[in-house]
């Protein structure tokens, strides 16, 4: 178990975390199960534009009585995929929630019994303060990946595929043209990406030698309190926490950063293609239908990239405290 002075090779974030498979590999169900709850749930969101064009091309473009039985059908037809969705999402979010909670016991248990079985010269050079911040705070950012951001993650990355999929159903020329804009969003956020998982690391090592400082001047404080050094010490302490919230703050700046550029892009290069959908739809090369359905499922792609940038910003944090 190394320190957080231990110099590390860098490791993606994605051969980082392969690390956490032993302790979800018991509870295959369980991850199965979410799985399909997952599955069922995005394929539920991408049938939602579609049900919108039929509504709009052949309930509001029909007259008379066959116009209000298409909308009463499709509004029904949303309805029920509604109801599917609702009890999808909550499988998923029990199932993954279990999940995190359940690895997260598991990882804190072995932790501990790997650290009981130490040397006593392990003890001598390794503070107590660095060994709590491992059961505490970095499994806690690992419970929040398990548990929260894998399955936010895959959900995302479904509807991404999902949605870009029926983009080029719907208009092979306008998602040309929005993919290509997308592959330059990719570039700046894995820039950023790289800059927060560092950070990211940082900050948790200057939480963990702040830790390790509280602990080593409780853990000897009457021998602080016999030579009157209670006022350096807590300056000392002081000046720790101060180096951790610098960190933290350079982290947050880099990761807001990293979202704010991520969604000014991609919705940027949505709405120059929404423009020009719209002048096809005036030129008649293009139904009203199928643009609306063009916009929500490029607001789903939007979404979906939006939220994989903040999924990418808790995987970032979670690698850090399982390379320590």
């Amino acid at each position: 178990m190394p320190t957080s002075t231990a110099k590390e090779s860098p490791k993606s974030s994605l051969k980082t975390l392969t690390s956490l498979f032993p302790f979800l590999k018991p509870y295959r169900r369980q991850f199965v199960l979410a799985g399909i709850a997952l599955v069922i749930a995005a394929a539920s969101t991408l049938t939602i534009p579609y049900a919108f064009k039929q509504m709009i091309d052949l309930g509001f473009g029909a007259t008379g009585v066959k116009s209000k039985t298409h909308i009463d059908l499709y509004f029904l037809a949303l309805f029920g995929v509604a109801c599917v969705l609702a009890i999808a999402t909550g499988a998923r979010f029990y199932m993954v929630s279990w999940l995190g909670e359940r690895v997260t016991a598991d990882l804190r248990g072995t932790v501990y019994g790997y650290v009981v079985k130490q040397s006593p010269e392990f003890f001598e050079t390794t503070k107590t303060g660095e060994i709590l911040s491992r059961l505490t705070t970095d499994t806690t950012l690992i419970q929040t990946l398990v548990g929260t951001s894998v399955s936010m993650g895959l959900r995302n990355v479904l509807l991404f595929i999902g949605g870009l999929a029926m983009l080029f159903v719907t208009s092979v020329k306008l998602s040309s043209i929005i993919l290509f804009m997308l592959v330059l969003v990719v570039m700046p956020i894995v820039f950023f990406g790289r800059r927060v998982r560092k950070l990211s690391r940082d900050s948790q090592d200057r939480v963990a030698d702040a830790s390790a400082i509280a602990g080593e001047i409780l853990n000897a404080m009457p021998t602080v309190q016999s030579f009157n050094q209670e006022e350096n010490e807590a300056r000392r302490f002081a000046s720790s926490v101060e180096n951790a919230f610098k960190t933290a703050m350079a982290r947050i700046r880099a990761r807001s950063s990293l979202t704010v550029i991520a969604i000014l892009l991609v919705f940027g290069a949505i709405v120059f293609v929404l423009w020009l959908g719209a002048h096809a739809v005036i030129q008649g090369t293009m139904t009203g239908g199928e643009l609306g359905q063009f916009i929500l499922y490029a607001s789903i792609v939007a979404g979906a990239i939006g939220a994989l940038s903040e999924v990418m910003g808790d995987i970032q944090r979670a690698a850090g405290a399982a390379e320590r």
